[in-house]
């Protein structure tokens, strides 16, 4: 990729820059690195697409927008920890040569469902926020975990990007999310 993507950071819940003062920066760093991690091999994208072209938003949020996206959008009346909401849908692939910028989509992380998850695992709530925000933005590209070798491919993809940021494996048997795996995977 030629360059980073265009990555609007939004925090209405201002509990994340309490918690996490450096959040903002830390969810484009993040972000830029899992967009050049999985581009590559998106099931979305064309090979090649600069990434000068493509742009996201990530909204560090709180549990009553998570739990509302998530009963609007998904059938869910409960928060979650992140949502993506990709722009793109399957088999709608974007071509190289189209000369307009791609929204790959949003991503939309709750606070308090973050914030006590990591701290029922024992991990940094940055680590944990890195985690979800590389999750996200892999959903964006089109990856998904909807069965054992897309979970694997995923999962795979997720420790990379956060082991070149010196963040710990999230999927070691140390350090399981169970929200981030399928049923079949548990």
């Amino acid at each position: 990729m030629d360059a980073d993507p265009d990555i609007d950071v939004l925090t209405p819940c201002e509990a994340w820059t309490a918690a996490v003062p450096e959040a903002p920066v830390l969810c484009r760093r993040v972000a830029a690195k899992a967009f050049r991690a999985g581009a590559g091999s998106s099931p979305l994208l064309a090979p090649g697409l600069a990434a000068a072209g493509a742009e996201m938003s990530i909204t560090l949020g709180d549990d009553a927008l998570a739990r509302r996206l998530n009963r609007e959008y998904r059938g869910q009346d409960k928060p979650t920890n992140v949502l993506s909401f990709a722009a793109l849908d399957d088999g709608e692939m974007f071509p190289e040569e189209d000369p307009q910028p791609v929204m790959l989509g949003d991503i939309v992380v709750a606070f308090e469902t973050t914030s006590a998850e990591a701290e029922a695992e024992g991990i940094l709530l940055a680590h944990h926020l890195s985690h979800l925000v590389a999750h996200g933005v892999l959903h964006l590209l089109g990856y998904d975990h909807e069965d054992d070798d897309a979970a694997d491919l995923m999962e795979g993809l997720e420790t990379a990007i956060l082991a070149g940021l010196g963040v710990p494996d999230p999927y070691s048997d140390a350090h399981t999310d169970d929200n981030m795996r399928t049923p079949a995977k548990k």
